[in-house]
């Protein structure tokens, strides 16, 4: 009973299950980070990574400038991956 094939079958629905659980909803997290790192626009009100709330005030290629609180001082520069969740500015009409 089984065998040779039994064991490649068993195998590989094994990594497809992993797959399924593991890699693929990474990947999907992974895209949908990269879509909000490439839509971010200065003014738009941003969650950090360690849970700060600023607007980003300039932007470059891997940086963002972000300004914290109502202190004007309070400009920090970080990398755009740091950025956890984007709000958008609204436009005034």
């Amino acid at each position: 009973m089984g065998g040779v094939g039994f064991w490649v079958i068993y195998i590989v629905v094994i990594i497809g299950f992993m797959y399924f659980i593991a890699i693929r909803p990474q990947k999907k997290q992974q895209k949908k980070l990269q879509s909000l790192i490439s839509s971010l626009e200065i003014g738009d009100s941003v969650v950090t990574t360690s849970g700060f709330y600023g607007v980003i005030i300039d932007i470059t290629d891997d940086v963002v400038i972000v300004e914290f609180g109502s202190n004007k001082n309070c400009r920090i520069p970080m990398e755009k991956t740091a950025i956890a969740n984007v709000e958008k500015a609204e436009v005034a009409e």
